[in-house]
């Protein structure tokens, strides 16, 4: 299954020069990297980064980021992928711009 990370262009730029990342505050604060699935992210993007412009998605195959992953309720109770563990750059499967439009993010076509 492949899970959804949305980076801001700065935190993005920051996992590639380090080749990893605790994530973005938010994430620092919680102790862990949120995640959506394919069916999660759009509805993060529209309540977590609604007007933001220069975002970076990134994906990854869960089965590759072992035990540390963890499925926990969260958003009206849906379980979401959680990461107790960095983010190697390693991990990741591909990334693309995250484009505003008028009426949102610009979303691959594969997940719409």
């Amino acid at each position: 299954m492949v899970i959804y990370k949305i980076f801001r262009r700065p935190e993005w730029n920051e996992l590639v020069a380090q080749g990893r990342t605790l994530g973005a505050p938010v994430d620092l604060a919680d102790g862990y990297i949120h995640f959506s699935t394919a069916q999660q992210v759009m509805e993060t993007a529209a309540k977590h980064f609604a007007g933001e412009s220069d975002l970076v998605l990134v994906a990854c195959d869960a089965a590759t980021l072992g035990p540390d992953l963890k499925w926990e309720p969260s958003r009206g109770g849906a379980l979401f992928p959680h990461l107790y563990r960095p983010l190697q750059k390693s991990d990741i499967a591909w990334d693309t711009s995250l484009p505003l439009g008028v009426s949102g993010h610009i979303f691959p076509e594969s997940l719409v």
